[in-house]
C-alpha cells in the first residue's frame, strides 16, 4: 500500500483524479473537511486493506496502512506538514519513522525543497534526483519584474501595475486564463482614523482589525472577533476614518473596475468555508472558462490548468520582512510556486512579479527560478546567523491571562536554564513578549534557545517546566516548539 501526502485540501481532487485515471477505484482519502461518518467510512476501508492507496492532507499519515510500500510527501517544502495544535508533530519525521520502521522508501517532492531537506541531500543523507524538465516538455514562462516604486512616481496608485494591466487586458482578448495572486485576504489591512491616529484593535487579541467589505465588518484573524464598520472613531468622534492596506476582496474589486467585462473567481480562506468549497471554486475556473482567479497561497501550488498563460504577483513583499529566519525563503518558495501556475498547457506563460524590492535575492532569483543559487546564498547567511540546518530553534512559550504570573515564570525558568545548560554551546536569550503579545485574552511571551538538540538539552527543558509547574503555576501554559512554522 502507499500513502500520498498533499499539503492544502484544494490539492486532494486534482490528485484523486490523477490516480484514479492510473490506478482506478481502489483509493482512500482523508483530510479535515470530510465528516465523521466519511472519515470513519475511508478509515474502515483501509484498516480492512480494501483500498491499495491513501491520499490526504498531514494526518492522513496515521491511517492504518497494512503492508506499507511507500510514502510521497508532495511539496515537501510546505510547513502545513507541521501541526501548531497539541499534539504538536511534523509529519514529514512522522513519515520518516514509519518509513525505517516498515523498510519502504520515503518520497519528498518539491521544485523548492526546504532548506534543511536539501542540506541533507547535499551531505548524502537523502538521495537527490533532479527533474530537469517540466511535464509534457512546456517550457517555463517568461517572468518579468515590476518595481512599485517607479509605478508610483508614474502617478499609478492602482494595485497593478501598468504592464501587468496590459497583459491581463491582452489575455482578456485571448480568451486565456489568469491568475492573480496575493497572499493577504479581507479588503483592507487595518483601518485609521486620521485625525487621532486611532487603529481598530481587536478587543481579545493585540492586533488591528482587517475590513472585509463585503461583509462590511472588521475582523480579527486571530480570534474571529467581528463588529460593524465603524463610521466615526470612538476615540476623537472624527470621521476622517482611512482604510490601510490591500487583501484580495480590494484586488477583486479593483478587477471589476478595471475590466467589467472579466468573469472573476476568488479563493482565500472567506470563500472555502463550507464543505466542498475548494472543489467547486477549481472546478468553475476550470470548466467554466472564467478568466481570472484571485487567490491567497491556496492557488500558488500544486495547481495544474492547462489554460492559465499569465500569473500576476501583486505584492511579492508580504512575507519579506515578517519576524522569522524563513522570511526569506518563503518568499522565493512562494513566488516560484505561483510563477509554474503558468504555460503549463500548450501556449508559452508569463509572470509579472510586482515588489518594492526589486533588487532582493529571493526577487531576483525567483525570476530566474534558479533554486540553486538561491540555497547557495541562503545557507551561507544561515550559517553565519547560526540558524536551522546549522542547529536547532527552540521556541518556549507562555501564554496566560495572568501577565505577572507569566512574567515570574518565566523569568525563573530563564534563570533554571542558565544555570543548568551549557552556554558555550547552547544560546538563551531572554524572556521578552511575543511579536503578537496578547490573543484571545491570553498574554504571550516567549524564550528562544539556539543549539543543536539532544537529549541532554531535552532533559534540560523537562527540569526547567518541573521546577515551575509542580504545584506554583495556576494560569500559565508553558509550551515548547522545536523549529516552529511561525515566530511569532
Amino acid at each position: 500500500m502507499a500513502i500520498v501526502l498533499v499539503p492544502e485540501i484544494s490539492l486532494t481532487p486534482q490528485m484523486v483524479n490523477r490516480f484514479l485515471a492510473r490506478f482506478g477505484e481502489q483509493i482512500a482519502v482523508l483530510h479535515s473537511k470530510l465528516s465523521i461518518g466519511e472519515r470513519f467510512d475511508e478509515w474502515q476501508k483501509i484498516k480492512n486493506g480494501e483500498v491499495k492507496i491513501v491520499i490526504g492532507a498531514r494526518s492522513a499519515i496515521f491511517a492504518p496502512v497494512r503492508n506499507l510500500g511507500i510514502i510521497i510527501i508532495d511539496e515537501e517544502h510546505d510547513m502545513s506538514y507541521k501541526s501548531e495544535m497539541t499534539p504538536r508533530y511534523n509529519a514529514k519525521e512522522i513519515a520518516n519513522y514509519i518509513a525505517r520502521n516498515n523498510n519502504c522508501p520515503l518520497v519528498l517532492g518539491s521544485a523548492t525543497p526546504d532548506i534543511t531537506s536539501f542540506y541533507q541531500a547535499e551531505l548524502g543523507k537523502i538521495n537527490l534526483y533532479k527533474l530537469t524538465k517540466r511535464a509534457n516538455n512546456s517550457k517555463l514562462p517568461s517572468t518579468k519584474i515590476i518595481d512599485l516604486r517607479y509605478e508610483l512616481s508614474q502617478g499609478n496608485r492602482s494595485m497593478l501595475g501598468l504592464e501587468l494591466q496590459k497583459a491581463i487586458k491582452s489575455n482578456l482578448e485571448k480568451k486565456e486564463q489568469t491568475i492573480l495572486f496575493l497572499n493577504r485576504r479581507g479588503y483592507s489591512t487595518f483601518i485609521m482614523c486620521r485625525e487621532c491616529g486611532y487603529v481598530a484593535k481587536c478587543k481579545n487579541c493585540n492586533i488591528s482589525l482587517t475590513y472585509h467589505k463585503y461583509e462590511n465588518k472588521l475582523k480579527c484573524h486571530y480570534c474571529g472577533y467581528e463588529i460593524p464598520v465603524m463610521k466615526e472613531c470612538p476615540n476623537c468622534n472624527s470621521k476622517k476614518i482611512k482604510y490601510f492596506g490591500t487583501g484580495t476582496q480590494k484586488l477583486e474589486e479593483e478587477i471589476h473596475k478595471l475590466f467589467p467585462e472579466a468573469t472573476t473567481v476568488r479563493m482565500d480562506i472567506d470563500t472555502v468555508s463550507k464543505k466542498n468549497s475548494h472543489e467547486e471554486i477549481l472546478k468553475k475556473f476550470q470548466e467554466e472558462n472564467i478568466d481570472i482567479l484571485v487567490g491567497t497561497q491556496m492557488i500558488a501550488k500544486g495547481h495544474h490548468f492547462p489554460k492559465v498563460t499569465l500569473v500576476g504577483v501583486v505584492s511579492a513583499d508580504g512575507t519579506l520582512n515578517i519576524e522569522d529566519y524563513r522570511a526569506v525563503e518563503k518568499t522565493f518558495q512562494t513566488i516560484v510556486q505561483v510563477s509554474g501556475r503558468a504555460g503549463r498547457g500548450e501556449k508559452d506563460g508569463r509572470v509579472y512579479i510586482q515588489t518594492y524590492n526589486p533588487d532582493h535575492y529571493a526577487i531576483t532569483l525567483a525570476q530566474k527560478q534558479d533554486y540553486e543559487e538561491f540555497y547557495k546564498t541562503e545557507l551561507e547567511l544561515r550559517k553565519r546567523l547560526k540558524y536551522p540546518p546549522f542547529c536547532d530553534i527552540i521556541l518556549i512559550r507562555f501564554t496566560g491571562k495572568d501577565l505577572k504570573e507569566i512574567q515570574s515564570v518565566s523569568n525563573k525558568m530563564y534563570f533554571v536554564l542558565n544555570k543548568i545548560l551549557d552556554k558555550d554551546k547552547i544560546l538563551i536569550y531572554k524572556p521578552v513578549p511575543s511579536p503578537v503579545d496578547k490573543i484571545q485574552n491570553k498574554y504571550r511571551y516567549r524564550i528562544i534557545l539556539k543549539g543543536n538538540l539532544n537529549l541532554k538539552l531535552i532533559d534540560g527543558i523537562k527540569y526547567s517546566i518541573g521546577e515551575n509547574i509542580l504545584g506554583k503555576v495556576r494560569e500559565t501554559t508553558i509550551t515548547v516548539d522545536i523549529n516552529p512554522n511561525s515566530m511569532m
